[in-house]
């Protein structure tokens, strides 16, 4: 069974910084691509960030400019996000996926995410 746990949302105030985690198990991470994608209240889901299999090849919604980073570790089965210059339009539910590319069709969240809130 595919189990992807998220964690390491919080409140912060604008400018501010947070490192998410998704611990995977279940299927072969090292293998598969992974991504981050978002959901604000009353929004529609959007994808933030994806990495290839390897962790050489990362991809970014244009929204992030610079701000966010993706990584992974296979050996823990792990892939992160690295949130940086926070502001108040990131806040927002935080969900990792399977797929190092935005997903097709309608997408919705399966797993519990971790929020994140930026205010001052």
């Amino acid at each position: 069974e595919v189990q992807l746990v998220e964690s390491g949302g919080g409140q912060v105030q604008p400018g501010g910084s947070l490192r998410l985690a998704c611990a995977a198990s279940g299927f072969n991470f090292q293998f598969s691509g992974m991504s981050w994608i978002r959901q604000a209240p009353g929004k529609v889901p959007e994808w933030v960030a994806g990495i290839n299999f390897d962790g050489r090849n990362t991809y970014y919604a244009d929204f992030v400019k610079g701000r966010f980073t993706i990584s992974r570790d296979n050996a823990d089965s792990t892939v992160y996000l690295q949130l940086n210059s926070l502001a108040t339009e990131d806040t927002a539910m935080y969900y990792c996926a399977k797929g190092s590319q935005p997903p097709s069709g309608t997408w919705r969240p399966t797993t519990q995410g971790t929020q994140v809130t930026v205010s001052s």
